[in-house]
């Protein structure tokens, strides 16, 4: 079928069919994902998001990223955040989402150097600032959560270095459900490795699973919940990795954490957990009529 052709046909259920899906992509350490602006109207409907991302995700087949960003309105706050992820769930929170899409709301005007963003795991307090040209955002990660109960994790106490899998295993939630595992090399399987903790049934909601290498800096490798494979960064996990190090007297105030995208610094201010780094904008662009129809399809 020719494009032209496709173009000319009306389906009365295509969510797709009167809307020009405008995309961009940017990325926070070499977290990548796909941003579609929804402030002024619903660009992508509902029910099709889920499904928009695990197709628009995809490598090669599709725009290829870690996640769809979908900035949205908030009643509570100056804007609103969802990210879904390859796998078509929501994560509640995505720390190098959230400085990327500081960025771009910070140049399309919409908020100046200081605002909330609403995400699923509670309001998010952002400072945007420039340094030597490039952006860089503060955001306010809140106090990490030791607790079972809110990480969530099976059993009672604090998860602080206990053995899962033939591990020493600590969690905290930062937002999402973290593991932290210190080594003392990274050099690892960690796509065989990781997965047997991310759904060890200690983690009812499964987790992320990160690899730490104490030192100056923190090394760290992450295996992403949602993505279910290595990404080049992790806020998030940046962010539990330092504050299980913290609570166990092995950092101070301020932690240097290398992603294997680059670094993130974290601090800790009475209680609050702070993380700092950069957001790039890659491109912007225009889904074809031809892909908005194969979309259309699959639903």
């Amino acid at each position: 079928m020719k494009l032209a052709e496709i173009s000319e046909i009306e389906y009365d259920d295509d969510p797709f069919r009167c809307t020009s899906i405008v995309f961009t992509k940017l990325h926070g350490n070499g977290n990548d994902f796909i941003l579609i602006d929804e402030m002024r109207q619903e660009i992508v409907p509902e029910a099709a998001k889920r499904n928009f991302a695990v197709r628009c995700c995809r490598q090669k087949f599709g725009i290829g990223a870690d996640g769809v960003l979908f900035l949205v309105n908030s009643s509570r706050s100056d804007l609103g955040m969802r990210l879904i992820q390859p796998d078509g769930s929501e994560a509640e929170m995505c720390g190098n989402g959230v400085r990327c899409l500081a960025k771009y709301a910070w140049e399309t005007g919409y908020v100046g150097q200081s605002f909330d963003v609403e995400t699923l795991a509670g309001i998010v307090p952002v400072q945007v600032r420039e340094m030597d040209g490039s952006f860089w955002a503060k955001v306010d990660m809140g106090v990490p959560k030791f607790d079972r109960q809110s990480i969530p994790a099976c059993g009672s106490g604090d998860l602080i270095m206990e053995q899962i899998e033939d591990l020493q295993v600590s969690a905290v939630n930062t937002g999402v459900p973290h593991a932290v595992v210190f080594v003392e090399d990274l050099d690892l399987a960690i796509e065989e490795i990781a997965p047997l903790i991310r759904h060890s049934s200690v983690f009812p909601e499964g987790a992320n699973v990160n690899f730490v290498k104490p030192g100056k800096p923190f090394e760290i490798r992450t295996f992403e919940r949602g993505v279910e494979g290595e990404t080049f960064s992790c806020g998030t996990g940046a962010v539990a990795s330092a504050s299980i190090a913290h609570r166990l007297g092995l950092v101070g105030d301020e932690v240097l954490v290398e992603t294997k995208g680059g670094p993130l610094i974290i601090t800790f201010e009475e209680g609050k957990a702070f993380m700092e780094g950069p957001a790039v904008t890659v491109y912007s662009g225009e889904l074809s009529e031809e892909y908005q129809w194969s979309l259309s399809q699959e639903l």
